[in-house]
């Protein structure tokens, strides 16, 4: 069955399907919401009524899970305005808030925590732009050990936060380049103490956050990894092994692929001619569900990352575009987003604040109409 764990006896294809972990609530169904970077918070990373407005509405509509996106855990750590931060107890009022107000509209409320390293913003941080090694020519500083043993402790730090404010669960950011999955790139990271060079040695500083967490947190505190098996100097192969240890070593909760085309061809010449997603659904994940995200815009293509073998999908741009996505999958299996662009109007009527709206239109040419 593709590695999965089957202790439902429920279709594959079954969105509605109830979803269970080893660890935190059950979620009510198979859709979840992916972290979307938004920029709506406060300059000093506390919580904005708009970001509040958008994830809230988010569980309204029928979400199983919500997730903040992209809450950095140290002062350092942050890569755009905007950002949410987890680092501070000034942050913990507004926290408690959106944890409080997603977990009333029936959600599980997760914060997903995330550390820019070389992308980081100094004009933002005030600080120096730190990561796995030197790069003089972007004036980024490489990590000692000991600051990367801290960098460590703030992740945990971080979700015990989170947990304080009343979330139900954090997931690890080791995706999109961002410095845990600096660790992992195999062009540039050559460091010769204990976080670089081999695989065993760049893969240390997922183990040791994850560990560090599941530590540090309540028995029911969920937790889940997001990692890009590709691009970023990761290779698949690599992504693969690294993705076989965490679901092997039964301390996470679930593992978020973000495959940003769900269907595609891996870019590797050597994997060419299957799906990207098949090279992860055959390995054996015990109590850990999987995941995936990437360009899932209407109930066929969740049903089939199911049939694929995932336990659920992660909704991105079809969330951004329809509040209520997730409640109309569910109602009607022919359900299809509205098609790109819609209207800024469109978008305000879905919660989507005036600083979310600016940077799609900023950074997507197709997302927001001019007309």
């Amino acid at each position: 069955m593709c590695g999965r764990r089957r202790d439902e006896m429920v279709p594959m294809t079954d969105l509605s399907a109830p979803l269970r972990f080893a660890h935190g609530p059950t979620w009510r169904n198979r859709l979840a919401l992916a972290p979307l970077t938004n920029m709506q918070s406060n300059a000093d990373g506390t919580l904005h009524d708009d970001e509040h407005h958008w994830l809230v509405r988010r569980a309204e509509g029928g979400f199983a899970m919500v997730m903040t996106c992209a809450a950095h855990v140290s002062q350092a750590g942050q890569a755009f305005p905007g950002q949410l931060g987890v680092w501070h107890d000034r942050h913990l009022p507004g926290l408690t808030r959106l944890a409080a107000g997603i977990r009333a509209a029936g959600a599980v409320a997760t914060v997903q925590l995330h550390h820019g390293g070389r992308r980081a913003e100094a004009r933002l941080t005030g600080l120096p732009v730190v990561a796995p090694w030197d790069d003089p020519d972007k004036g980024v500083t490489a990590l000692t050990t000991a600051q990367v043993e801290q960098v460590v402790q703030d992740f945990v730090d971080a979700a015990v936060r989170a947990e304080k404010a009343g979330f139900d669960g954090a997931e690890i950011h080791g995706a999109h380049g961002y410095l845990v999955a600096q660790f992992l790139d195999v062009r540039h990271n050559h460091r010769t103490d204990r976080y670089g060079g081999s695989p065993e040695n760049r893969f240390r500083i997922v183990h040791e956050i994850i560990a560090g967490i599941r530590a540090a947190t309540s028995p029911d505190f969920q937790l889940g990894l997001r990692l890009s098996p590709e691009r970023y100097g990761i290779v698949l192969d690599e992504a693969r092994a690294l993705a076989g240890e965490v679901l092997a070593d039964g301390q996470l909760d679930y593992l978020d692929l973000s495959l940003w085309d769900a269907f595609k061809e891996p870019y590797e010449e050597a994997h060419r001619g299957r799906r990207l997603i098949e090279l992860f659904m055959d390995l054996p994940r015990g109590d850990t569900r999987v995941g995936v995200a990437g360009k899932i815009t209407d109930a066929e293509s969740a049903r089939r990352c199911l049939d694929s073998g995932a336990d659920f999908v992660l909704i991105g741009k079809a969330a951004i575009v329809h509040h209520d996505f997730a409640r109309q999958v569910l109602a009607d299996p022919a359900y299809r987003a509205a098609p790109l662009p819609v209207s800024a109007e469109h978008l305000a009527a879905e919660a989507v604040g005036p600083r979310f709206v600016d940077y799609l239109a900023s950074n997507w040419d197709d997302f927001v109409s001019t007309g």
